[in-house]
């Protein structure tokens, strides 16, 4: 007499959709975890990168003499900021605005290397700059 018709006693076999996906080896470590103080290192170590910014004047702004300039890409936007006031010598008081790309004025806590990744043209990043509101 066959079984066909009576259900089995076995359980099916379980499948681990994980691991079959990422492969056994991927759930092994690569090698030896980095010594806490490789990793402070690494981290403190500062980045020398240059990005190119551009800077344009919009209504009655100043130009400047010299419009591109190089800065490091891993300064914060308040340093552009900064750099753009000690270029105008303009006071801390002196209304400046700055804009990317004719946009949107970043936080002053933005990484430049972020902006230019996202919004460079043509290898630089454009930064607006008026002494009144002047977009968004």
């Amino acid at each position: 007499m066959s079984n066909a018709g009576t259900p089995s006693t076995e359980s099916p076999p379980t499948i681990n959709l994980l691991q079959e996906t990422l492969g056994a080896a991927s759930t092994e470590p690569t090698g030896p975890p980095a010594s806490p103080a490789t990793v402070v290192a690494n981290h403190k170590k500062k980045d020398t990168s240059k990005v190119v910014v551009r800077f344009r004047a919009v209504g009655n702004a100043p130009i400047l003499k010299q419009n591109m300039y190089k800065i490091t890409a891993s300064n914060k936007f308040l340093a552009v900021i900064q750099f753009l006031r000690k270029e105008l010598n303009y006071k801390h008081s002196d209304p400046l605005f700055l804009y990317v790309n004719s946009a949107f004025s970043p936080a002053p806590d933005e990484i430049v290397n972020n902006l230019f990744k996202c919004f460079n043209t043509d290898g630089k990043l454009i930064v607006n700059y008026a002494t009144s509101p002047a977009w968004g």
